[in-house]
């Protein structure tokens, strides 16, 4: 199997050298050079053009996956690969994809005999380069060839194949909702340690929490890596919590359906505030960000 992988930026990069370690075949695509230069000296086959990539495959099937940002980017790339694929191909998006739009790109595809599989991934950076939790929607003749890898990629128990195309972007969907509320709720706990009248050290709080408590798990692992990297105090940082539509999809999902989503909607409107704040609670959000997914951290 050949996987032909466009994109590789902080998802991206990592993905391909879990891929390479575990022993498939994978040729890399950049726009920017740096970064092909960057694969290539991982002993990863880095093409500096789309078309030298597309040409490598010659008459086999192409396994294409695509880790570029949502949206416009990705129906730019699909239209730049379109002319290539033919009847059989497997296009693959691992972005954060609204899943209403790979729907229509789905249908698109499945028009000329192209499989279309969406890769929600969770995991962070870290769990692109050293075991993912993938939820992939897709048919059976695709996931039938491709399970193998996610396999591979992921931790034990970490892969599910959610059901028909579109499934695993609105899996993830619902995955990143969630993940707003648990990030606001740990941000407002610490907001209120912070405005109390002792004198605590959150970061041995978070480390505590993080064995045994009911609260520990990842997130609470990377409150305590956040404190270390940018000081307890984090004065350095902004409390600026950028979106990236995740949750604004999810509770638009919410409101389509009747279902009652406080928790997430303010977890929302929460980082729609941020941007003319100054709690210590979105300056911890804003950190907890950066550590799991190399999200930008504004500073001062």
């Amino acid at each position: 199997m050949k996987i032909g992988f466009i994109g590789l930026g902080k998802m991206g990069y990592p993905l391909v050298l879990n891929i390479h370690e575990k022993g498939y075949h994978v040729e890399a695509f950049n726009r920017s050079s740096d970064k092909v230069n960057l694969i290539k000296a991982a002993d990863v086959m880095g093409h500096y053009t789309l078309a030298s990539l597309l040409s490598s495959f010659g008459n086999e099937q192409k396994i294409l996956w695509l880790m570029v940002p949502a949206g416009h980017a990705v129906d730019e790339m699909l239209t730049a690969i379109k002319p290539s694929l033919n009847k059989g191909d497997i296009v693959i998006d691992g972005g954060n994809s609204k899943y209403q739009d790979t729907l229509i790109r789905a249908e698109a595809l499945t028009k000329i005999g192209v499989h279309f599989v969406d890769v929600g991934t969770s995991g962070g950076v870290e769990g692109a380069r050293n075991g993912a939790c993938m939820m992939v929607g897709g048919d059976e003749d695709a996931l039938n060839q491709l399970a193998p890898l996610f396999l591979d990629l992921c931790v034990p128990g970490g892969f599910l194949h959610t059901g028909v195309t579109g499934t695993g972007h609105y899996v993830k969907m619902i995955h990143n909702g969630i993940e707003y509320g648990m990030m606001q709720a740990i941000g407002e706990g610490f907001d209120i340690l912070k405005k109390s009248e002792f004198s605590l050290d959150y970061g041995a709080i978070a480390n505590v929490w993080s064995n045994g408590s009911i609260i520990r798990g990842l997130l609470m692992d990377l409150t305590a890596s956040a404190l270390v990297n940018n000081g307890p105090d984090l004065e350095e940082v902004l409390p600026i919590i950028d979106a990236q539509g995740e949750g604004q999809w999810t509770v638009e999902e919410a409101i389509r359906l009747n279902v009652s989503t406080p928790v997430i909607a303010n977890s929302l409107f929460v980082r729609y505030h941020s941007k003319s704040s100054d709690q210590y609670g979105n300056k911890l959000v804003a950190a907890l960000r950066n550590e799991f997914g190399g999200h930008a951290l504004h500073k001062k």
